[in-house]
């Protein structure tokens, strides 16, 4: 039996609102925000929630380092054309962390958001 139920994904980051921007861009969805500046949602399609909440001071991880900064979470997305989602969230400003997919083998390729959390594209 389930303790809880899956609410949402809480991401810290200087700039809520832009965060929250970029993610829309990739996944869709509405933004909405708190009745303060310091929280935004993105309700994706299908139901999922992520929320990004101002951390005035925010470090972002080093990927792929495991010490005291580590990547703490990342956000794992299913795409259907690899380099066509990389030129896209390169246009958007996402910072490439790790490309080589090994011509397609590997599956996958790492890249940090505007607030540098580590984030996949994956090949579906």
């Amino acid at each position: 039996m389930a303790i809880a139920t899956y609410c949402l994904v809480a991401l810290d980051c200087p700039d809520p609102q832009a965060l929250a921007a970029f993610y829309a861009e990739i996944l869709g969805g509405e933004v909405t925000k708190d009745s303060d500046e310091d929280w935004y949602d993105l309700h994706a399609p299908g139901g999922h929630r992520i929320a990004f909440q101002l951390a005035p001071g925010h470090t972002p991880p080093k990927w792929p380092r495991a010490d005291d900064n580590s990547q703490q979470m990342h956000l794992d997305f299913h795409v259907r054309d690899m380099d066509a989602a990389e030129q896209q969230v390169l246009a958007l400003g996402a910072t490439p962390l790790d490309l080589d997919d090994r011509n397609g083998e590997r599956g996958f390729r790492v890249y940090a958001d505007l607030a540098g959390h580590p984030f996949c594209l994956c090949r579906e």
